[in-house]
């Protein structure tokens, strides 16, 4: 019986244990999409305590927290940190088979050293005083933890009207050893569901653009400076978290039209949601072409669906599930437009719902042009598919239907600086599924062709791909 997390963690065969030990295991990490804030790294602080660092704002931990019976006070509420982190300690053992237990495990291990010990209420408060103990050292501030972790790029995600006077303070006083660069996430341009919301924030825009937004053509220009001041910031790549793909068609007219309607504090129809989201998502995508951006698109998110909870706590607090929306038809006319106009940047595409991994795989197949490798690319597992289970599913549907060798490989997607041993989880399942084929015979014994294969997918192709400034191999 193999011991719990030993080296050879979720390597079955001999050639996965050499191709993680000899070609994965060492290489950086290029964290291109990830939710830390970057005061936090700009003030390079360290965390009081593990509840702090470890528990307050991640929404995996407090599901699984609710799911166990605990009182919300003890998640989200005011009761003192270590009752919070005692109460999540109680949770650990009934996560047996959920990433979640391997992932505490592991981020206990890599961060401080505990291993052989297993987390759960007879252990907790020896871990919370160990770990808060080594929190105060030097070596565990921000910026000590992700070079711990070996972290040599990360890409934050940023709203347009958001200084970035964070990301300067970085670059100025070069305080950090990761590059740390902006990412464009214009979600809350396209958000007219509520037109009291939506203007609140054109009225924050225009003000961030020096822009007084009374038409379209003027939240295209405020949109557009913003956009430029990111690039002058060494922003290269856009995100946008949607429910689905938006097309429907639309005339410049109808869109002047609608967006007079939204600026009036006017409710739009459904099919003037449509339209208006059509066109700005064409817009920004225009935008990121013409800069050569790198543009992420996440789909299938249910989002906020306990109205109570949204109301008490707000958003992203634990209760966005996997969404059933329609992806293809609507997904291959916004890229057809791009294409036919020369104007589709490199682009990656997320699906939650595993059911459109294969929908996905063949779409970006669809508008690989030869300008470069893997222009277009099937996303990493995420969200809900970060798992063993989901990043299977995802290599092997990319597998079958594309080129993995041209992935750019895993993101932690995360709000928390523990939580690079992600891309240490991915490496393992990835050298793995490499090992299993070789060891079946369905791939050639090459260690030469299979290490720097891998050591592309976790590391080099990202550095290629996204041609960031100042990142070299």
């Amino acid at each position: 019986m193999e011991p719990f997390l030993s080296e050879n963690f979720l390597l079955q065969t001999e050639t996965a244990r050499r191709l993680y030990h000899d070609y994965a295991k060492d290489l950086p990490v290029f964290d291109y999409h990830c939710h830390l804030p970057v005061a936090e790294i700009s003030g390079n602080i360290n965390f009081t305590n593990l509840t702090r660092i470890w528990l307050q704002g991640d929404h995996y931990k407090w599901r699984a927290m609710r799911a166990n019976g605990i009182d919300e006070e003890l998640i989200t509420g005011s009761a003192a940190d270590e009752e919070k982190f005692l109460a999540w300690a109680a949770t650990v053992p009934k996560t047996l088979r959920n990433p979640l237990y391997h992932w505490t495990h592991l981020e206990l291990k890599r961060t401080f050293g505990i291993e052989g010990l297993l987390l759960g209420p007879e252990t907790a408060t020896e871990v919370y005083h160990r770990c808060n103990e080594m929190l105060a050292m030097p070596e565990l501030s921000t910026c000590g933890l992700l070079q711990k972790m070996r972290v040599r790029v990360l890409c934050t995600t940023d709203d347009p009207i958001d200084s970035l006077e964070h990301h300067q303070k970085i670059r100025t006083d070069n305080s950090c050893a990761a590059k740390v660069l902006p990412a464009f996430r214009p979600d809350r341009a396209m958000a007219v569901e509520d037109p009291g919301a939506y203007n609140g924030y054109l009225d924050l825009l225009g003000k961030a653009a020096d822009v007084s937004i009374s038409t379209y053509d003027d939240l295209l220009t405020a949109l557009k400076l913003r956009h430029d001041y990111f690039h002058d910031n060494g922003c290269r790549l856009s995100d946008h978290g949607l429910e689905q793909p938006y097309f429907e068609e639309f005339t410049g007219n109808r869109v002047d039209e609608i967006f007079f309607k939204i600026r009036s504090g006017q409710m739009l129809e459904t099919l003037e949601t449509t339209q208006f989201k059509s066109s700005i998502l064409l817009d920004l995508a225009r935008m990121d072409a013409e800069k050569n951006w790198t543009q992420q698109f996440h789909f299938g998110a249910l989002r906020n669906t306990n109205s109570g909870a949204l109301k008490r706590l707000g958003p992203d607090t634990g209760y966005d599930s996997i969404g059933d929306f329609e992806i293809g038809r609507p997904l291959a006319r916004f890229f057809n437009v791009l294409a036919t106009e020369n104007t589709l940047a490199k682009t990656i595409v997320y699906n939650l719902n595993p059911r459109d991994n294969e929908l996905l795989a063949t779409m970006i197949g669809n508008y690989q042009d030869g300008s470069i490798p893997g222009k277009m690319q099937f996303g990493s597992g995420w969200w809900f598919n970060d798992q063993k289970d989901g990043m299977e599913r995802q290599i092997n549907a990319l597998s079958n239907m594309g080129l993995l060798s041209r992935f750019v490989g895993m993101l932690t997607d995360s709000r928390s600086f523990l939580s690079y041993p992600r891309h240490e989880y991915f490496r393992r399942i990835l050298c793995n599924l490499f090992g299993k084929d070789v060891e079946n015979g369905e791939l050639p014994g090459d260690m030469d062709l299979l290490g720097s294969t891998i050591a592309d997918i976790c590391y080099h192709n990202a550095v290629q791909y996204f041609g960031l400034p100042g990142v070299e191999e």
